[in-house]
């Protein structure tokens, strides 16, 4: 961002303004804001999610200890959570490793709430809520996974549909032919066609709240009651661009502690180094428990790119990585 200083001193009033904006939803909501570690002696399993760690000097120990810089504050929240706290926001930075562009930085600003007794539709309207507090009143469109792919890449029954019809949509809508996948590897080539043909049109001039995925991509939300296909998570988009990324909230401490060894294989096969466990978050699951709730994690830096019109994440930070 460090232009000129007067340009640099309008996007910093921009910038605080909007965060006071984001602080003042929440409070006014009584939801209580807290800080959580980020450095923290276990780390995400996602294979998607790669944690930076350090090396910490620990009095007594002739060897240091690695910690891990927190991807996101869900777990701490969660321990909260169980012990009692009650509707909780966290606005803050958070670390994730291997991705700098026009969208992406290793350390950036999220915020990440918890709200007990929502379901899946109240968490997507308060959502919707917060993000027209700064891009206004925006249309909202509310679309179902299934539905997204019948909509916007003429691809009806996802579910039910095979790796051959993926690929054959992909070729119709003139996607650059894709190399190193397996011809069968159909959630592959699911993906391909949600992120190259689908996303792109998502929040176009509008707010958009994506729905239902696949229960397989469901992380630690719910699976839906009526449909063991579908997960209780949904995804919200501006002009193209996802923005959050909500569940209503699993609470089984069982299926945690097995969702997370599927994770920690699935890095083993991928051939990502193996991360510890956070043994407090599973301990408080079982033995407290954690309450109904959903929760939601939101790109602030992206939110003010839609508010400002910004293309690349790097206008609407005081400094981005390459100039720290």
């Amino acid at each position: 961002m460090i232009e000129g200083f007067a340009d640099t001193r309008e996007r910093l009033k921009k910038r605080a303004q909007a965060l006071q904006t984001l602080r003042a939803f929440f409070y006014a909501r009584s939801v209580l804001e807290v800080d959580t570690p980020m450095l923290s002696a276990a780390a995400t399993p996602d294979v998607h999610l790669h944690s930076l760690s350090s090396q910490v000097r620990w009095p007594g120990e002739r060897a240091p200890r690695r910690l891990y810089w927190h991807t996101s504050p869900e777990y701490p929240m969660k321990r909260l959570l169980c012990a009692g706290s009650g509707d909780i926001f966290y606005l803050g930075k958070v670390f994730r490793d291997g991705d700098i562009g026009q969208r992406h930085q290793v350390e950036f600003t999220l915020l990440e709430w918890y709200r007990l007794g929502f379901d899946l539709e109240a968490i997507m309207a308060e959502t919707v809520a917060l993000v027209q507090t700064l891009l206004d009143d925006r249309p909202v469109e509310m679309i179902s996974y299934e539905e997204a792919f019948a909509a916007y890449a003429g691809l009806e029954g996802i579910h039910n549909a095979n790796a051959e019809t993926c690929q054959a949509c992909l070729n119709a809508h003139k996607v650059p032919k894709v190399v190193g996948v397996a011809a069968d590897d159909k959630p592959l080539w699911e993906q391909l066609v949600l992120t190259e043909i689908i996303e792109p049109q998502l929040g176009q001039g509008r707010i958009t709240c994506l729905y239902h995925y696949p229960a397989r991509d469901a992380a630690l939300a719910q699976i839906h009651p009526q449909d063991g296909r579908l997960a209780r998570r949904f995804e919200v988009f501006v002009e193209g661009m996802e923005l959050a990324n909500g569940y209503q909230e699993l609470q089984d401490a069982a299926e945690y502690q097995r969702r997370f060894q599927a994770d920690l294989m699935r890095r083993d096969e991928a051939g990502l180094p193996q991360v510890p466990l956070d043994e407090a978050l599973l301990q408080a699951l079982a033995q407290q428990g954690l309450p109904p709730c959903s929760g939601v994690a939101l790109g602030v830096d992206r939110l003010l790119m839609a508010r400002l019109g910004a293309s690349d994440i790097r206008a609407v930070l005081p400094f981005a990585i390459e100039q720290a």
